[in-house]
Parts: structure tokens; sequence; C-alpha cells
């Protein structure tokens, strides 16, 4: 059973991936260089004049809201970020932080790769008998991928660093363990220490389904 519903869950996986990078790929384009259809479809809900006459007067008006509009979500996190804590520097400040500069700095060089996205299905199947899995997230960035309880960067399960030569899980438990791997589906192997460390996060084992 559980290696249908992991061939089933790559599959769906790689196809996810295909169209996640498709549409990345298309809203990149249209930030950094949205084409006359783009503007007329906005121009569409705005304006009641004459739409294809109205391109050249929007254009730099529809490009700045963008950016103000991208701005003001990331200042929002980072207030509410700010309120919630005792005014030390947390895990999601930082990240508040990163997100703000990656929307300064136009290329964004976080990539998503197949392989990591067919450890997250892993884990998701590894937890399928014992848990929600809709509970589990994942987020990525530079240096590794991090795989999350309720999309909380405070919950990081583990950390999956798959982009180099030394492949390697690191799970958040007290020792912060950190084991190599020689490909991605060696994370099967730590299924006992993957839902080990996710208990912890929910409270106790009665929160898993018997």
């Amino acid at each position: 059973m559980a290696d249908i519903l992991l061939t089933e869950y790559l599959a769906r996986s790689s196809s996810d991936l295909k169209y996640l990078n498709k549409t990345k790929s298309f809203l990149d384009q249209m930030w950094n260089n949205p084409d006359e259809a783009f503007m007329t479809f906005v121009i569409g809900h705005i304006y009641e004049g004459k739409k294809t006459k109205a391109v050249d007067r929007f254009d730099p008006i529809i490009k700045k809201s963008m950016k103000q509009f991208i701005n003001e979500m990331v200042n929002e996190k980072l207030n509410a970020a700010l309120k919630s804590t005792s005014g030390e520097e947390t895990e999601v400040e930082k990240e508040a932080e990163q997100k703000a500069e990656i929307v300064e700095e136009p290329e964004n060089l976080i990539v998503t790769t197949e392989e990591e996205i067919e450890g997250y299905s892993i884990v998701k199947v590894l937890l399928h008998d014992d848990m929600d899995v809709g509970r589990i997230f994942y987020r990525d960035n530079l240096s590794y991928f991090n795989i999350l309880l309720d999309d909380n960067i405070r919950k990081w399960i583990m950390r999956l660093g798959l982009n180099g030569q030394n492949k390697y899980i690191q799970f958040n438990d007290e020792d912060r363990t950190t084991v190599s791997i020689e490909k991605v589906t060696d994370i099967i192997k730590y299924k006992d220490k993957i839902l080990d460390v996710t208990r912890r996060f929910m409270g106790s084992e009665k929160n898993l389904q018997p």
C-alpha cells in the first residue's frame, strides 16, 4: 500500500512541479516585463475608457502598484512578527526579511528541484497512516529544503540538503541530528525518526491517529 501511495505521490508531484515552474516563470515575466495582454486585462478591471489607448498611460501605474502591493504585504508580515515576539530576532522575522530582500531583487535564486519535491512527497507518504498529511508543508531556500508542520517555520521537522554532492538530512530534535544520504529515497530509512520529531511538535502521541 505504501509503495502504491509513494508512486502516486511522485507522479503527481512531478506533474505539479512542472506547472509550478511554468507558473513562476510566467509571473516572473509579468513582474519584470508585463505584456500588453496582461496590461489590457488589468486595465479592463479599473478603467472604463477605451482599453487599447490606455496601455501606455497605465503601464507605469500598474508596474508601480504591483511593487507597492508586494512590499506592503511583506511589511505587514514583518510588523506582525515583531509584535508577536519579545523583541529578539526570531526565525520567522529572518524569513520575512529574506522575503523583503527577494522583492527588492528581481532575480529569485531559489529553485525548487524535482528531487526536493520527491523528498517532500516521501515524507508525506511515511506519515500518511499516522496523521493528517495536509498539515505537512515545505519552504525552500538557498541552503536547504525545509519540511514543516502546519506551515510554521518554528515547527520544521527536517531539512533536506540535496543540491550538492554531499546530500544530508537534519532533524529538528534536541541534538539537531544530521545524517548523510546517497539518494533521496534514503529518507524512507528514517521513518521512525520523522515520526518522533513530528509527535514532539504535535504535543504527544495521542494526537496521532491510532
